[in-house]
Parts: C-alpha cells; structure tokens; sequence
C-alpha cells in the first residue's frame, strides 16, 4: 500500500509536469497558430474580390503562398480613424494592435468602443490600375455576432464584392450568410446610393428585392439575421464615408 502523502505527491507531481509540458507546446506552437490565423484573415479579406482573382478562384482554396503573394505585391493597407483621417502604424500599436497594420486590427475589440474612439482597416487592391478599397464590418445576427468584408470600386459607390462571417448562426437559415456563395454573389455591381445620389447601403429584403440597384433578396427563414446584415452593411460602411470623401478630393 502506498502512503497518502505518496499518492498526493504523485498527483502534484504529475500535474506540474504536465501543466509545464503544455505550457512549452502552447509557446513553441503559438508563431504557427498566429501565421495560420493570419492567413486566414487575409484570405476573408480577398473572399470580397473573388470575382476579380480570377474565374472560379476561390479565396478560401488560394495556397497561402498566393494568399501572401497578393498581399504584398498588390494590396496596400491603411488604417483610419472615424474622422477619415490616417492612423500612422505607431499609433496602431500603442492601441495594442502589435504590427500596427491594417490586418492586425480587431473589429470585435473596436466594436466594443465607442464609435469616436474606433480605428477602421482598409485595404486597397490593385486591380491592373484600377483601386479597389475593401472594408471591414461587424454587426448583430440572431445569435451573436455577424461580420464581413465589403468591396468597392473607386467611385466609391459600386460593390465589387463582399463575403460574410458568423458566430453562431443557424445552419441552414442564418448561416447561408456565409454558407450560400449565391447569396453574397448579389451584391456584386450593386450601388449604396440610390438614384438621387442619397445613402443607402444596401438592405437585404425580405421577401425579395424590390428595387434592385441597392436591394439583394433576403433569406428564406432568417428575417433576423437579414435584418442584421443590412443594419452591418449601412452602419458599417457609413464609418468610412468621410476617409471616401478625402480621396475623392485628391
């Protein structure tokens, strides 16, 4: 029979060597875990110019050699403040974001701020001279939180693209946000303003929609997360209206 203060020896010992064990895992693996995470980013990012990669390019397939092939070669980032104005890299990271690029920036942590105190990513894609400036947005679903990538041509006005993301959404319902390719394929070549030159964004329609130049047809069962979609997309692409303003003046 082993003794009690054996047997409590044991179990502390083992549990410190375990714990230390995990401990260097969690350490040695944590440069892969945050490349890996950062790719996956990246690739959420190019989701909203799938169409402009090339046909039937998928972002999400893309080898992350490409993935940081583009972003290097041909996508230039920038962060800004909700006035519009740049936010040098130093001052990113004195927000805690280390790196201090536009990739770095988390807009689940910005989200929780208030407005005038958030910083906002973009980047801008070189598209053979053309510029495309693809933002990132973050909103309210039925569940949690929903979130996504929205591109738009250099008039400031026309969606290239856009790719969405969620939290907790229902399979089937809400989760078609990001699940059906069909869905965010029709935002493409829409407008956030409507014909007399006033923002709209782009609402998501229950029921269908009714005026095509700024409406995309709603979800079959997912009136909440529709709703939260287009609350996202208006809400969010408004933050970047007065940094569109300063280029169009340039």
């Amino acid at each position: 029979m082993r003794s009690n203060n054996y047997v409590i020896g044991f179990v502390v010992t083992m549990t410190v060597v375990v714990a230390l064990v995990l401990s260097l895992m969690a350490t040695g693996l944590k440069p892969i875990h945050d490349r890996n995470e950062a790719i996956f980013n990246k690739k959420a990012v190019l989701a909203a110019i799938e169409s402009e990669l090339g046909e039937n390019v998928k972002a999400d397939k893309l080898p992350d050699g490409e993935v940081l092939s583009i972003f290097d070669e041909k996508i230039v980032q920038t962060v800004i403040d909700i006035k519009g104005n740049p936010v040098s890299s130093e001052e990113v990271e004195a927000r805690g974001y280390k790196g201090g690029l536009a990739e770095h920036v988390d807009m689940k942590k910005e989200k929780k701020k208030p407005a005038e105190d958030r910083i906002f990513p973009v980047f801008t894609y070189d598209n053979g001279g053309e510029s495309i400036y693809i933002v990132s947005i973050r909103g309210n679903g039925l569940w949690d939180e929903i979130w996504g990538n929205v591109a738009l041509k250099d008039d400031f006005a026309t969606i290239v693209g856009a790719s969405f993301d969620h939290q907790g959404e229902t399979p089937g319902l809400g989760a078609e946000i990001k699940d059906n390719p069909a869905f965010k394929r029709q935002f493409q070549g829409k407008s956030i303003y409507d014909a007399d030159g006033n923002y709209t964004s782009v609402v998501v329609r229950k029921g269908g929609a009714r005026n095509t130049r700024y409406e995309v047809d709603g979800i079959s069962g997912a009136t909440v997360t529709a709703d939260g979609v287009s609350d996202m997309l208006h809400t969010g692409i408004r933050y970047y209206q007065p940094y569109f303003k300063t280029l169009k003046k340039s």
